[in-house]
Parts: C-alpha cells; structure tokens; sequence
C-alpha cells in the first residue's frame, strides 16, 4: 500500500464545500502550499461516484452547520473511501467527535478553518492515516498468524491420532509435504483439516 506524504506535491486532493468562498479559501490554501492536483465538490448529489472517478490521495470537507444526517453521511462516506478525511466543521459536539473518530476521519476540527491552516491539517490527517492504516495492517497480520498456528495445531492433533505420531514428527510431515509441493504449512494444514471434516460428516451420515 501507498504511503502518503504530505510533502508530496502531486498528491490528488478532492475539496467538499457547499460553500463557493470557503472552498476557494481551501482551494487557496493547497495550491499556496505547492498542491496542484485538486478538484472541488460543491454538490453531495453524486459524492461518492465523484470520488471513485477522481481517485483522490486525501479529502477534505467543510461544513458550515451541519446536522447530524449530513454528519452521518460523510461519516459513512469516510468508512468507505478508506482515505485520508480532513473534516473542517463550525461547531459540534462530544457525541460528534466520538462518531468520526470511530469513522475514521483522521482530522475533525472545529471553528478552525483558515487559509494558514489547511496545510498543517492535511500533513496531520495523513500522518494519523498512515498510523491507522500500519496498525491496521499488523493487527490483521497478528490475526492471520494466529488463525494459521491454530490451523497447524488442529492438523498436527489429526496427524498424531491417525498416524499414532509424537508432535515433532506430526509437524515434520507438515513441513515436507508443503516443501514437496511447494506450498505453506498453513495451507496443507489446512487441506487436511478440511478434509478430516468432510470424511467425519461421512461417517456421521453412513
């Protein structure tokens, strides 16, 4: 995955606001700050299908006032983009903040746009992004470890009743049938498994 920096210059920027002056003072505030890709929304009708064909690096959405049905639907709007999403807002509350820090909005700041500003904002959504998004990633890692080491436990307990084998060598089998064929431990693990369910069903059915 694509590490963002917001060093980057030619990173692709879409701007949400209603509002034609504050887009502009957003707008402004990126191209000053050497940003020359950036595209500008000023209807909702259509978002998402907009950010699907621009295929922004970041958004960034202003909302002057909003309620919380516009607030929902950029929260959801966030859950699946998946991007980096700074989100300038007039005035919000606690129960707010919590649902787009749950939303994953990297950036929700309140009664804060200025010109000066945007830059700074948009380097800390995507720090917090690519934080997110590597802790993400090792937590699945760590999970996926752990489901395949269960996996290989399961096979080696299968190995050692069928075959009357000791642990070392139930997993010795493992290992040089995935060498021999060129696949991980997991994997044949798992075929085995699956197999020794499927042939326990059919004895429950004989």
């Amino acid at each position: 995955m694509r590490t963002l920096s917001g060093m980057d210059a030619d990173l692709s920027i879409l701007v949400f606001d209603e509002n034609a002056v504050r887009a502009a003072i957003i707008e402004a505030g990126l191209r000053e700050a050497g940003h020359r890709r950036v595209a500008v929304v000023r209807e909702i009708l259509g978002l998402v299908k907009r950010i699907e064909t621009v295929q922004p690096d970041v958004i960034v959405v202003d909302l002057e006032n909003p309620n919380r049905d516009q607030l929902e639907h950029f929260f959801q709007v966030s859950r699946l983009v998946k991007k980096p999403v700074a989100m300038f807002v007039d005035r919000s509350d606690a129960g707010a903040i919590e649902a787009a820090v749950d939303a994953g909005v990297s950036a929700y700041i309140v009664d804060g746009l200025r010109k000066e500003r945007v830059k700074p904002i948009l380097d800390m959504a995507i720090s917090r992004f690519n934080a997110f998004s590597r802790l993400s990633s090792e937590l699945a890692e760590a999970r996926s470890e752990l489901a395949e080491r269960k996996v290989i436990e399961r096979a080696k307990g299968i190995l050692m009743k069928l075959k009357k084998l000791d642990e070392p060598a139930a997993y010795a089998l493992l290992r040089r049938t995935a060498m021999n064929e060129n696949r991980k431990i997991a994997d044949v693990a798992q075929g085995l498994v699956s197999a020794y369910s499927l042939l326990g069903d059919a004895r429950d059915e004989a």
